[in-house]
Order: C-alpha cells, then sequence, then structure tokens
C-alpha cells in the first residue's frame, strides 16, 4: 500500500512581492516556489550490480529521466530514456548491469507499463503492452470515463540468479488479481507460472519458486497459504485484523528454509523475527518499545539482515551483523544527517549512501569498504545550499485521552530563539496533514513545510492515532474513526499549538492530500470555526462513493477498508459512512476552501472533488477549483505543481496574511484549469485570462 511520490526541486531566481505581513519573518528572503517544486538536480541514486555504472533522475527537458555515467565520472552521465510525459519515478537497474527497467503510467491512472532499456544503444521497448482488460464476453471493460479498462503490472521478484529474467504481476486476465509471470527483459519472452484465483500477493525465493500467498479473511486479517510440491494450498500462518498491518512476511534468506517476517502478534510494536518454515519455530532478531522496525539492510548476496531501523522521534540504526559494524561506525561520521544505504554491488566493495537533514539538500556519497572512504557526489538540489532553511523540530503531543502524538514543528526564520520549537510571539499556522492514512509523518527535509515556513508560517504535522510506525495499538486506534477520534487528535494538535504560544487561534488553516484532503473537507464541516481556510489536495469527499471506486486491484484487501472506515456493504455501515463525510455536512462550510484534484485519480475519483463544489455552489458557498487533466493522485509534473502551489501561495496570504510571491511565469505548460473560484483567489483570474 505505499506509494512513492518525489515532491522534489531545483533553483530559479526571480522578484518577489511581499504581501502584508509584520514581523521577523522579514528577515528571510523570499525563496522561489520554483526552489521548492521543480524538478530534483538528482534523485534515486544507484549503481549497477558490478559497480561500472551510477544511475539516477535528473530533468531531461524538465522531465525526470534515467541517467547513467561511469561510476567514477558522473559528470559524463547520459540520459538513457526519453520520456516526454509526467517523467520516470520508478526504475531499477537489471542484474545484467546493462539494462534499465522502469514503469511508468499514462496520466496518473496508475496502469504502470513495464519498459526495458539497453544503457547502450538507448533502445526502449515496452514489454507490457497489453492495452485493454476484456470480461466474461470477450469485450473490452470500459470505465464510466469511456475510456477501456488497461492492465497495470507490478515487480514481484528480481534475484542476481536469473540476471536476464524477473517475476512481474499482470491484471490482464482479471482485473482485480495478478497472475505471477516469469519474463525475460531481453527477448521479451513471457511465461504463466501461476494463475491467482483471489490472492492479494505472494513470497518467492531467490529460485523463482513461489513459495507463499496472501490473502484477506472475512475478519479483516489475513493468512498465508504455503504451495506444496503437489501445487496444492496449504494453510500456514493466520494473521488477526488487528495485527494484519504490522505482521507479514518479508523474504527467505539464502537457504530457502528460514523466511523472515516482521512481527506484532503478542506484542503492540512490530519486531523482526526469523521463522524456520517447516517446524514454525521464530526467533526474535530485533525490536524497539517505540516504534516498528521500518528498514532493514541486507546484505546482497549473503541475504543475511545486518542492519535495521526504528523511527520514533527520528531514524535510528541497529546493527545485528558485526560485519558492518565498523562501516556503520564511519559512515556516521562521514555527515550530519539521517544516514542510509541505497544500493550496493554484488561484490559488497561499494555502496551509495544518502544523508538527510531537515533544513538542506541531501547528499550523496560513494562508499568504498575496503578503504573505509566515503567520496562525495552532489546534492539532490543544489538551489537549497545557502539559504535560511529552517530546523524541524519534534515534538510529542497528548491527545485528550492519552495518546502520544509524535508530531512535527517547522517555524519560520528568526521567530524563536536558540532554535526553540517555540516562537517569541505566536505565527499563523498551517496544519499539515498527511496522507494514508496509513502512512506517517517523519523528520527530515520537507519541501512544504520550508516553502510554508518561508511565507511566514508556523507549520504542524502530526501523527495522529491510525498513523504506521508506532505499533499497532495505535493503528488500530484509528478504526472506524474517520472524522471522529482521529480528527480529534488534530483538534487537540491546533488547542496545543494556541495554548503553547505558537499559533493565534483565528490564524491557522488546515492543508493536506489524499486522507489529508479528507481531513481539510473535516476540518471545515465538522469544525467550521476552527480553521480560518482550507486546501484539499485530491481528498475525498464522501466516503461511501471513495470505496465503492476503489481500482479493481485493491479489491483483494477490501475487508481492511471494510473493518477500518466502513463497509458500504451493510446499512449500518452506509450510516456510518454517511455520517462521517463531509459532503453530508457541506452547507456547514463557513471558510474558504481551495481543492486541487487530478483528472485521471485513480483512487480519489475527479467525482470527490466534483460533487462537494457542487454542493456548496447549490448553497452559495464560495470555493476555488483547480483542475489538471494529466495529473492522478497528485500532481507529478513540476509544471502543475508550480501553477497548484502559486494558487495556494496568494489564497494562504490572503487569508492567514503571510507573504506571497506573484504567479509569474509559474503557470507556463501546465494544464491548470480553474472551472470555478477564480474571482475568489486575488489576482488568479487576470492571469488565467491572459493564458
Amino acid at each position: 500500500m505505499r506509494q512513492i511520490l518525489a515532491l522534489l526541486l531545483i533553483f530559479a531566481v526571480f522578484v518577489a512581492l511581499w504581501v502584508g505581513c509584520e514581523g521577523p519573518v522579514k528577515k528571510a528572503q523570499l525563496i522561489p516556489r520554483k526552489v521548492f517544486f521543480d524538478n530534483p538536480d538528482k534523485a534515486n541514486v544507484q549503481l549497477s550490480s558490478d559497480g561500472k555504472n551510477l544511475s539516477f533522475l535528473a530533468p531531461l527537458n524538465n522531465v525526470l529521466n534515467v541517467w547513467v555515467a561511469p561510476a567514477d565520472n558522473p559528470s559524463a552521465a547520459q540520459a538513457v530514456t526519453a520520456d516526454s510525459g509526467r517523467g520516470i519515478r520508478i526504475y531499477f537497474w537489471a542484474y545484467t548491469n546493462q539494462h534499465i527497467v522502469y514503469l511508468q503510467d499514462d496520466g496518473g491512472d496508475e496502469n504502470w507499463v513495464l519498459h526495458v532499456v539497453d544503457v547502450s544503444t538507448k533502445e526502449d521497448r515496452n514489454l507490457t503492452p497489453f492495452s485493454e482488460i476484456l470480461d466474461e464476453n470477450g469485450q473490452p471493460i470500459i470505465l464510466p470515463s469511456g475510456k477501456k479498462l488497461r492492465p497495470t503490472a507490478q515487480i514481484y521478484r528480481v534475484c542476481e540468479k536469473f540476471p536476464s529474467e524477473i517475476l512481474i504481476g499482470l491484471n490482464n486476465r482479471d482485473p482485480q488479481f495478478h497472475d505471477v509471470h516469469r519474463l525475460n527483459i531481453e527477448t521479451g519472452e513471457m511465461t504463466l507460472l501461476l494463475k491467482n484465483e483471489g490472492f492479494a500477493g505472494f513470497v518467492m525465493d531467490d529460485d523463482y519458486q513461489i513459495r507463499f500467498g496472501m490473502r484477506q479473511t472475512p475478519d479483516g486479517g489475513s493468512e498465508y497459504l504455503k504451495l506444496t510440491q503437489a501445487n496444492q494450498w496449504e494453510p500456514f500462518l493466520k494473521i488477526s485484523m488487528e495485527d494484519m498491518m504490522t505482521t507479514s512476511l518479508a523474504g527467505f534468506d539464502k537457504t530457502g528454509t528460514q523466511v523472515y517476517m516482521i512481527d506484532s502478534r503478542e506484542r503492540n510494536t512490530a519486531a523482526l523475527k526469523i521463522m524456520d518454515v517447516q517446524t514454525g519455530e521464530t526467533t526474535l532478531l530485533a525490536e524497539d518499545p517505540r516504534s516498528d522496525i521500518q528498514g532493514a539492510i541486507v546484505h546482497p548476496t549473503e541475504k543475511n539482515i545486518q542492519a535495521v531501523s526504528v523511527n520514533y522521534l527520528k531514524s535510528e540504526w541497529k546493527v545485528l551483523d558485526s560485519a558492518i559494524q565498523a562501516d556503520m561506525d564511519y559512515l556516521k561520521t562521514v555527515s550530519d544527517g539521517d544516514m542510509s544505504v541505497n544500493t550496493r554491488t554484488l561484490d559488497d566493495q561499494t555502496w551509495i549512501v544518502t544523508y538527510v537533514v531537515d533544513n538542506g539538500p541531501v547528499r550523496y556519497y560513494l562508499y568504498n569498504r575496503p578503504e573505509k572512504k566515503a567520496t562525495f557526489l552532489f546534492t539532490n538540489r543544489k538551489s537549497l545550499e545557502g539559504l535560511p532553511l529552517v530546523k524541524m523540530h519534534p515534538v510529542v503531543i497528548k491527545s485528550r485521552d492519552g495518546m502520544d502524538l509524535v508530531s512535527y514543528l517547522t517555524l519560520p526564520y528568526g521567530v524563536n530563539k536558540n532554535d526553540e520549537p517555540k516562537p517569541t510571539t505566536p505565527q499563523p499556522m498551517v496544519l499539515l496533514v498527511h496522507g494514508g492514512p496509513w502512512a506517517r509523518d517523519e523528520w527530515g527535509f520537507d519541501g512544504m513545510h520550508q516553502w510554508l515556513a518561508n511565507r511566514g508560517y508556523a507549520v504542524l504535522s502530526v501523527n495522529f492515532r491510525g498513523s504506521t510506525g508506532f505499533g499497532k495499538n495505535f493503528i488500530n486506534a484509528g478504526n472506524l474513526e474517520w472524522a471522529a477520534k482521529m480528527h480529534d487528535d488534530l483538534i487537540d494538535a491546533v488547542n496545543w499549538a494556541v495554548a503553547e504560544g505558537i499559533a493565534p487561534k483565528d490564524k491557522i488553516a488546515i492543508m493536506g492530500g489524499s486522507y489529508g484532503g479528507y481531513a481539510t473537507l473535516v476540518g471545515l464541516t465538522f469544525t467550521p470555526d476552527v480553521f480560518a481556510c482550507g486546501v484539499d489536495i485530491v481528498g475525498p469527499s464522501n466516503l461511501q462513493t471513495l470505496l465503492n471506486t476503489i481500482p479493481p486491484y485493491w479489491k483483494p484487501l477490501f475487508e481492511m477498508f471494510a473493518k477500518r472506515v466502513g463497509d458500504p456493504r451493510t446499512e449500518d455501515g452506509i450510516k456510518l459512512l454517511t455520517e462521517r463525510s463531509p459532503l453530508t455536512f457541506a452547507d456547514k462550510i463557513q471558510k474558504p476552501l481551495l481543492i486541487g484534484q487530478g483528472a485521471n485519480d485513480p483512487r480519489v475519483k475527479q467525482a470527490e472533488a466534483d460533487q462537494i463544489v457542487k454542493a456548496m455552489q447549490e448553497k452559495s458557498i464560495p470555493v476555488t477549483y483547480v483542475l489538471y487533466a494529466d495529473e492522478g493522485h497528485g500532481f507529478a509534473r513540476p509544471e502543475n505543481r508550480l501553477s497548484f502551489y502559486a494558487v495556494t501561495d496568494l489564497f494562504l496570504a490572503q487569508h492567514l496574511g503571510g507573504v506571497a510571491e506573484p504567479i509569474g511565469e509559474d503557470f507556463k505548460n501546465s494544464t491548470i484549469a480553474v472551472p470555478t473560484g477564480a474571482e475568489q483567489v486575488p489576482g488568479l483570474k487576470e492571469v488565467l485570462d491572459k493564458k
């Protein structure tokens, strides 16, 4: 369920306009939006498994593409892909060391197509050229939009034992289930290994044998079935609903006789264990009482887990294998920030190591293990270097019922003394709510935090109940609590900020994407007096229509939604979903609202925005609606990001009194459309008329 989206940046300079802001924030220069929301210089840096070549994502004609260079000469990089649309975000090296494999969708529809590129010839081939899914009568399935339903590819397994082959999932037979195929990336030959008759996922070993299938149980839990040598499925492991989101099998050791697992059964936080497949006996490898095991460093060929990370307030590494203790000790001394290992060569002689800080760009290093020497490569956004960026402060806020809400506070430049997490005088504030909701906010560089702080706002992000990473009890405390206790946590955080003198009560906005967009709509409907304004980005307005229109390949996990959000199949469930839907209370909205939506969003359909806009118009309630014809669940094209946050800049300045930058050229090459409410944002209609 994790989804990876980049919101990254590059440098530009142009004249800024100050809009009615008094106080210390004027000590900081106004940083152009382009620095925060344009493409990165470089991102997702990887090594080929033989260590000869280095790759990264970087702009080509302002579109993110894959570039490749000799590992010892990154400045000689050349683009090996030529995407001209929304950019490439997901890619990896094949073990041939000659091929890059990447996924691409169409306008944000998330129907992923698998491509392979020969890095020498730059030949790009579509490995999954399927344009439609047929129904039981052999006819293409047509979506409400009139478009054909297209299949989507998934990567299941990649192993060095088979350099030219990978295991993939394809739902071209049944839109709900991904069949398992063995694919030769050099010839394009595809072999069906398993017809999926009801599984949400699989676990394979290094020999490309399918060992386990995972499916949901009617109670909202999950179970793993073991595939026998007779090709029969037999019960192996059953997981309760309470543990379902924090317990899973995570892959095999080198022998294939033991499987690693993340396990919260009979405990709260998820620990790392290893299980004997034959006996079922488990051994504890790592745990933390504060938070779940989050990440791991795995030996590239021995497949033993050498270190794990946990993240309560900030990320921390725990070394399990003494063979890398000296490496980890040395790498701590190389640079400030949270360290992570991106990739390792098969001989384990070279690593790519990254360092993340809260007030500057990501730093990339090439690490030579035998010499214990890390060589600086580059930062991901040179334009951030030397700017007056600010610290992100971890704070723990108590909810009204005593839960610890790990939160992150960013303050405008110059408003606090000695980097304390409190301004000398209250500042207008944006409550920035994360999506998911089964995700979390983390410490580190956050472009949204820095941009808003630069405009003169305190920024607060709260890990409300239901967020992941803090144990199963915290996640399960959010079950059936959308617009209820989950929203109470946000209100408690607002009240804390007011009581602590961080923000004035009448100058607080709420803003977020996906679930954060829903939380924004809830904030303006369920608690209409709390917020001065709201910015909803791809947020659902009607929980019943949301759940009835999820992508077909999410349906194998439908019981999770039913048990944790509400069940649209029952009368009681429909009643609950209606009571928790902002659309039901659209007439309660009193404060200004800005909505951003992608027309191709497969998760939160455009109808979610359309219907609340229509309801507000019927009640003569003003709303500004921004729509992008070539975007999905979020804004991937930098031109679209720049245009939306240009509108947001002016909107927030109007209602919170911060500073703003003029729209300038930030609508150039954007597909921005404003179906209604352009006149509600100062200067917006005039710029649109000239576009």
